[in-house]
């Protein structure tokens, strides 16, 4: 069969297009937003794109087409389906029918960590010889793509809860029907789509209804958005976990944040310590939340635990670009003002020797309707230097956050002026994070290519 993905270099279609092609699908698809990591991923399985949306590239007609939500009315292909009364699917619908319906999936949801707790589950499963299938929003450094097959009847899916498809405006988190239900934390994000917290409490509300009774519901014990949620009904066992409060159902104490170690205990009783290959107060969150759910799944809790210390993390995720001269360079996908906090405090946790320089990009489509401006206000807090992009598309001014921002911030129009910037301030020692859920325009490579030249031109 032959599959064509409209909108395949999205992180869920991605890994989708993955999927289908280790089922022995011939796989095809489209997008106008093509880079790394999933463009170097799908070319590494194999999987040709095509550059923009045109009705040719549905001649010969693909067996079988799937329609991303990046896909909107007025689009000449998506029209040409309608027109033509051409059968069409969305990716959740077609990996709940081709893939989970004969599996037992593990879910993790939440509007933050969605990605790395995925990944530590995936891992830990792996790690205690389970082999079993995933699909994850983001390429775990443990495994060699996004997602896979598996072999066993486990599988671990990133629960989204945006949109499925402009013709399908339930969550995409309700065609995945899981076992075992993370629910990381809950905060107002997607405003494109959601008018209020409330709507987004609603969705994980029927996500919650159709859990089975003999499943598992694991919850962030600190989050009060969680608590109204299952507030609204709950009919499956609810375990919590936490990291400050010693009454939820899993607990980690003794936490070294500078060495990322922690003990566990388990209603009251040890179970053992862990050192985390991820830094920060929130990733040892997320790594409770993954032990719990891999004990839910079989896994002795002493074979999760020791799992951690060999989770090598997630690209994009305070990942380590490289280092040139003595100056750093990390690129993280934080987008919301919360993860941003999150990963420059993490960072800042690991006693760097220089100064942080935050270097971020205002994409999402939350971020460039101004929802979040005013906590962006205090999400540098643990950076040295703040540098920010002005997008034309920008609907509020990011001039006036920089103003307020502590410690100081600087505005730059362009990627071209970021980077003649960072090149003329940066010192010996410091680091700089990239923050953004996009491509940047290519600052990552563009900087790193300019940082490589000057280390050379400074040896020769």
């Amino acid at each position: 069969m032959h599959v064509h993905i409209l909108g395949i270099c999205g992180t869920f279609m991605g890994s989708l297009a993955i999927i289908a092609r280790q089922l022995g699908h011939a796989v095809s698809g489209s997008d106008t937003n093509v880079y790394p990591p999933m463009s170097t991923q799908l070319e590494m399985a194999g999987i040709g794109i095509m550059e923009g949306y045109s009705v040719d590239h549905l001649h010969p007609m693909p067996d079988q087409i799937i329609v991303g939500n990046v896909m909107t009315r007025g689009n000449q292909v998506l029209e040409y389906l309608l027109n033509n009364h051409l059968p069409f699917t969305s990716g959740p619908a077609w990996l709940h029918d081709h893939v989970l319906q004969d599996r037992r999936v593990l879910a993790v949801a939440g509007t933050h960590g969605k990605t790395t707790v995925s990944s530590m589950l995936a891992w830990i499963l792996e790690y205690a010889g389970l082999e079993p299938g995933f699909l994850i929003g983001g390429v775990p450094e443990n495994f060699e793509h996004s997602s896979r097959l598996g072999k066993s009847e486990l599988f671990v899916i990133e629960a989204d809860e945006y949109d499925t498809a402009f013709f399908d405006k339930r969550s995409k988190f309700l065609h995945y029907c899981p076992h075992t239900l993370i629910l990381n934390n809950l905060e107002f994000d997607h405003a494109d789509i959601f008018d209020g917290v409330g709507d987004i409490k609603r969705q994980f509300h029927h996500l919650v209804r159709i859990m089975p009774g003999e499943g598992r519901v694991i919850v962030n014990h600190d989050d009060r958005n969680i608590r109204d949620v299952l507030d609204m009904g709950c009919w499956t066992t609810v375990e919590s976990f936490s990291v400050d409060d010693a009454s939820a159902t899993w607990f980690a104490d003794r936490i070294n944040l500078r060495t990322s170690q922690f003990s566990l205990q388990k209603q009251g009783k040890s179970c053992g310590s862990a050192l985390l290959g991820a830094p920060g107060r929130h990733n040892i969150a997320n790594a409770v939340a993954a032990v719990a759910g891999a004990v839910h799944a079989g896994v002795r809790v002493e074979d999760a635990l020791q799992a951690l210390a060999s989770f090598s993390g997630v690209k994009r995720r305070l990942e380590h670009i490289g280092t040139f001269g003595s100056i750093g360079v990390y690129d993280d996908f934080a987008h919301h003002p919360t993860e941003i906090a999150a990963t420059i405090s993490a960072f800042r946790e690991q006693q760097p020797p220089g100064r942080i320089v935050a270097v971020f990009e205002p994409r999402s489509n939350t971020m460039r309707l101004g929802v979040h401006a005013e906590q962006l206000v205090h999400a540098f807090g643990d950076a040295d230097r703040v540098v920010m992009l002005e997008p034309d598309s920008l609907q509020w001014s990011i001039r006036d956050v920089a103003d307020r921002v502590d410690p100081p911030a600087q505005v730059c129009t362009t990627v071209d002026a970021i980077i003649t910037l960072l090149l003329n301030e940066v010192q010996e020692g410091d680091s700089i994070l990239l923050l953004s859920n996009g491509s940047f325009e290519g600052l990552s490579d563009r900087l790193v290519s300019q940082l490589c030249r000057r280390e050379s031109s400074a040896v020769h």
